[in-house]
């Protein structure tokens, strides 16, 4: 299946699918396809569902590049966020679990983008517990 036909058979992001990296708004700037023909598209899904989780720490973007899920969260990267990031990761698996179970299929990465420089240090046991989650931490992710 691909990106596109996962969003569209998911309500809440249906109708917030763009082209491109275009649901990233500004923050497209930290995103680097090696082929922009590959990319299949972005959704917003923190805009997209915040009126039904408007009290839950949701995770930001999905990008769709090369038949695989880019979900994307654009943050100050410091210590003092690792247990943020860690339930914005919560929340989009019970998510893509009870909401997106489609999209929940597709081949996925998880990535935290550093929007102010990443402060996390490498041995730190904060880095270690994102590591453990699956979720980078970079300055630009480039889709591979």
């Amino acid at each position: 299946m691909s990106f596109k036909t996962a969003i569209d058979q998911t309500p809440l992001l249906r109708n917030h699918l763009r082209d491109g990296l275009q649901a990233l708004g500004s923050n497209s700037n930290n995103i680097k396809p090696n082929d922009s023909r590959k990319c299949e598209g972005s959704v917003d899904i923190d805009n997209a569902v915040k009126q039904e989780f408007s009290s839950d720490n949701r995770w930001d973007y999905a990008v769709g590049y090369d038949g695989k899920t880019y979900f994307i969260e654009i943050h100050p990267a410091d210590t003092s966020e690792v247990k943020t990031i860690l339930k914005k990761l919560g929340w989009l698996k019970v998510f893509l679990s009870e909401k997106a179970p489609e999209l929940n299929k597709e081949p996925k990465s998880f990535h935290w983008v550093a929007s102010k420089g990443n402060h996390i240090l490498s041995n730190s046991p904060q880095y270690r517990q994102l590591a453990q989650s699956g979720i980078t931490v970079i300055g630009q992710l480039t889709l591979k």
